[in-house]
């Protein structure tokens, strides 16, 4: 049967992007060009309190990254979203999202002023009442950060191809916030940030 489309855009490389998902509806994000990290934030759009956990969700899979038929947990434990189709694999929800000062410490301070995911996360947040304060832990989707046998963590090159996508269904009213990853100073983004699509499907 085919799904219902409610929403299908091509979201500009560096750009953020939000929506809310009713229960049931699937998120589609699709890596148009490869190697493209998409950041994700996930709060319960009828209590924002209530926000996704990367300590509770890794913790009850038993994994440190996110794949098929995970589940992402909120702060209170509750089913927020499952991953279910994924043809990419190994989604962070460790490294975090860069920000200006992140890049600053990490590339120079000639990196300062560079756009970061953390500033897209703010421009969108604003518009639900919510500020820095209400910036969580996030999911890197499409990011390969494998973790060394001294327990760091490295930012690699990507393993998503043209085309790779990944669909997340909501398990509650689901607001959704995305950064298009704007990161040039490593390989998360092959160097070169390019366009997602995202759709929305109905339940």
């Amino acid at each position: 049967m085919t799904q219902q489309s409610l929403l299908d855009i091509v979201l500009p490389a560096r750009a953020p992007f939000s929506c809310v998902l009713q229960p049931g509806q699937i998120l589609r994000m699709t890596d148009l060009h490869g190697q493209q990290a998409l950041d994700a934030l996930f709060y319960n759009d009828d209590d924002h309190g209530e926000r996704y956990s990367a300590q509770d969700t890794l913790s009850r899979q038993g994994s440190a990254y996110l794949g098929l038929n995970s589940l992402l947990l909120s702060n209170e434990a509750r089913p927020m979203a499952r991953i279910i189709a994924d043809t990419a694999g190994l989604h962070d929800s460790s490294a975090g999202a860069c920000s200006c000062e992140a890049n600053t410490v990490r590339f120079g301070h000639h990196t300062r002023f560079m756009h970061a995911c953390r500033e897209n996360f703010l421009t969108e947040l604003s518009r639900y009442g919510m500020g820095k304060r209400d910036l969580v832990s996030n999911v890197n989707f499409f990011m390969n950060v494998p973790i060394r046998p001294n327990g760091e963590l490295a930012i690699i090159d990507g393993v998503s191809q043209a085309g790779s996508y990944v669909d997340l269904r909501a398990e509650m009213r689901l607001l959704c916030l995305l950064s298009n990853c704007p990161q040039v100073n490593n390989p998360c983004n092959g160097f070169d940030p390019t366009p997602v699509r995202i759709e929305i499907f109905a339940a």
